[in-house]
């Protein structure tokens, strides 16, 4: 049975690609507005170009029910800082334009968690209804996507049908661009993390925000945010868990954040003006690191049904892949075993 026709914008990412296989195995029609040239399941129409193209974004919307908006730099730290807004806010504004003139059922944004925390933040999980300010936002990044949340939330008051979701921090297989939480693994895995900075984060299986973002389309109210999380811990709880899976002991090392935050800052001067090259400690992410990112998903549970698979079969899951696309560069005792 045919379920109509979805644009997946940045469906060559780790979520969009979860994403169109899904909506491919329900008989959807799927198209995907991508810039890079990347493999995707060859049923899947391909638009070459960019969010930030209105010409592009409008043809690419021909002939289509649903959008999911997830075209965006992920990265908190880029030689130029105007890329986040380009990319993320103005394109979302492009998007959210050419989608008010196609007449959709539903938009569902693609937003982040980290924009919802704050540096006044208790231990106490953050829920979908918290509101935040921009001078609250710790980096570029921050920064574009509070703006392209706010410009949601404005489409939805002006009648657009827009939902938006928030995943947290994802894993599991197929990350085909090595996103910071898969880097971080990786980084684990090759015996690149002497020590640690421990902080306090939210993780979930990318398939399950995945499957979120249909279950946002097909129950989502217009103008609500929906957390797509599930288990709340700490870096080093995380790392143990990673040693536990593989036989790999984590580094004992903690770091304070002072020295945390003095690293960052010496590694984003370097990169910003010498290497030009990513550093190892972005100050983004160094500051977020302070924060509590703690989440709870009760609203997407009640309202949309969202299901919260195993964090450790998710994380066994990625490492195999890892592994598998030759990503590992040592043995990992109980991974040959298993």
């Amino acid at each position: 049975m045919n379920r109509g026709c979805s644009l997946v914008t940045g469906g060559g990412g780790f979520i969009g690609l979860h994403l169109v296989r899904q909506l491919l195995e329900r008989g959807e029609t799927v198209k995907v507005l991508e810039t890079a040239d990347i493999s995707l399941p060859s049923e899947v129409e391909v638009i070459r170009g960019s969010v930030n193209d209105a010409k592009t974004v409008r043809h690419a919307l021909k002939g289509v029910q649903r959008c999911y908006h997830l075209a965006a730099n992920p990265d908190l730290w880029a030689r130029d800082k105007r890329v986040f807004q380009q990319i993320n806010y103005e394109g979302t504004c492009t998007v959210l334009s050419e989608a008010a003139r196609a007449d959709l059922e539903v938009i569902v944004y693609t937003s982040t968690e980290s924009i919802l925390t704050s540096k006044h933040q208790n231990n106490r999980p953050i829920d979908s209804s918290v509101i935040r300010k921009l001078s609250e936002m710790p980096g570029p990044y921050c920064r574009s996507k509070f703006l392209a949340e706010q410009a949601a939330f404005k489409a939805a008051r002006d009648g657009l049908p827009v939902v938006i979701v928030s995943p947290t921090l994802p894993i599991g297989p197929g990350d085909r661009r090595i996103t910071p939480p898969t880097q971080m693994i990786l980084n684990f895995l090759n015996h690149k993390i002497p020590a640690y900075l421990d902080c306090r984060f939210n993780m979930v299986d990318v398939r399950d925000v995945a499957h979120g973002h249909i279950l946002a389309a097909e129950r989502g109210r217009p103008g609500e945010r929906y957390i797509l999380g599930n288990e709340n811990l700490t870096l080093g709880e995380f790392l143990l868990l990673i040693e536990e899976i593989t036989g790999l002991a984590m580094p004992k090392l903690r770091i304070p954040h002072w020295i945390a935050m003095m690293v960052g800052a010496c590694s984003e001067f370097v990169a910003d003006y010498i290497t030009h090259k990513p550093p190892k400690a972005p100050l983004t992410g160094v500051r977020l690191a302070k924060r509590s990112m703690f989440f709870e998903s009760d609203k997407a549970i009640n309202e949309l049904g969202f299901r919260q698979s195993p964090l450790r079969q998710a994380l066994t899951d990625q490492i195999a892949w890892l592994v598998e696309e030759g990503h590992v560069m040592r043995p990992l005792p109980l991974y040959q075993n298993s």
